[in-house]
């Protein structure tokens, strides 16, 4: 049996080099842009299956659906109560109380479906990650209508693939269970009926969060990141990142959902702003903040093995192979402007200002 409800009224409450530089940026984001409704322009209200949207990016996705679409939504939530949303008084929006992992209890209403939007994701270990990210998600796509669904909005992560937009190999292989769970599922998508409309997205770093939407894992770190910003400035890393807003994000799924990549066009999209060395990142923290940078000591795996050992920081084999690879960047990453929408967070001082961390920018020492 189906279990369909509706959430009360609430109140609102208020890879090692991702591990050196997690808590850069991050975002308490406004409304989405206006541009977005007018580049929409939706023939016709779709029924949407949503997963993870009680999450960072899932909370921007409904958020602007809400506010863009009049599609139909429904909800998958194993836990209501951590959505922060007020869906009071939006009908179009359905509550499924249940378990991705038992999800056969929802075939009926999967084969309605017109579009699914597939975030949720488990950071645990195994099995239960791997029941979630593969086996999971492979069932709910299996069980769309084929003849129906338009499209599938699948949410991986960049970290599985190489700098060409290829599936890293070294993904495939390591211990970290989240990204060996992530590149499994990509590898086995192409076996799926549902394949051709499957529009598989690849987040890069992604920040965001505020009083009624939980923050991104990487976003927590913005506040240490402060308090370190006086010795973190003079040191020189190697390597290359990009960033993007869980609101841009957000903008993008919107538009793709009635703008579903054509014939002969990629379905497999980065998500990301240009990429930024983390030299250029820490400058542009150090500028924020009002610090200048006299002076930079490089750091070499010597110096890195130093302070890991000095820090007693767990190093698993993911870990090392990112302090080696450094370079995280993508073909073709893709922002709202890639649509003719304005961005939300281009820039690091958007990120920091956005997030309500005063610039001070005129006082240097």
């Amino acid at each position: 049996m189906q279990s369909v409800m509706r959430l009360p009224r609430r109140h609102h409450c208020s890879h090692p080099i991702r591990k050196i530089i997690v808590g850069y940026l991050n975002i308490a984001p406004n409304q989405p842009v206006s541009q977005l409704a007018d580049a929409i322009r939706s023939s016709s209200p779709q029924r949407i299956f949503i997963t993870g949207s009680s999450g960072c990016i899932g909370h921007y996705v409904l958020e602007s659906l809400l506010s863009q679409t009049d599609h139909e939504l429904f909800l998958l939530l194993r836990n209501p109560g951590k959505l922060q949303l007020d869906i009071t008084h939006h009908p179009n929006v359905h509550v499924l109380n249940g378990d991705i992992r038992a999800i056969d209890q929802f075939s009926d209403l999967l084969g309605t479906m017109d579009s699914a939007i597939l975030i949720a994701t488990s950071w645990g270990g195994a099995p239960a990650i791997y029941d979630i990210n593969v086996t999971a998600n492979l069932k709910i796509m299996s069980l769309l209508n084929p003849d129906r669904v338009q499209q599938v909005l699948y949410f991986s992560t960049a970290s599985i693939l190489n700098q060409q937009n290829q599936p890293l190999k070294e993904a495939g292989q390591v211990s970290f269970d989240y990204i060996r769970s992530k590149y499994q599922c990509h590898q086995k998508l192409k076996d799926l009926a549902i394949f051709p409309k499957i529009t598989t997205l690849f987040p890069t770093l992604v920040f965001g969060g505020d009083t009624n939407k939980p923050y991104s894992h990487i976003s927590s770190g913005l506040s240490e990141v402060t308090k370190w910003i006086d010795l973190i400035r003079f040191f020189s890393a190697d390597g290359t990142l990009h960033f993007i807003h869980a609101q841009d994000v957000a903008t993008v799924v919107t538009y793709l959902i009635d703008h579903a990549p054509q014939t002969g066009e990629s379905r497999e999209l980065v998500l990301g702003n240009s990429a930024l060395t983390v030299d250029e990142a820490v400058t542009a923290v150090s500028h924020y903040l009002g610090r200048s940078i006299y002076f930079r000591i490089p750091l070499s795996q010597r110096l890195i093995d130093f302070f890991i050992k000095l820090f007693n920081v767990r190093m698993e084999d993911w870990d090392r192979f990112c302090l080696k690879y450094r370079h995280f960047t993508y073909q073709n990453p893709l922002t709202p402007s890639s649509f003719g929408i304005e961005t939300y967070c281009a820039t690091v001082a958007e990120l920091f200002q956005a997030t309500g961390i005063e610039s001070k920018q005129r006082k240097t020492r």
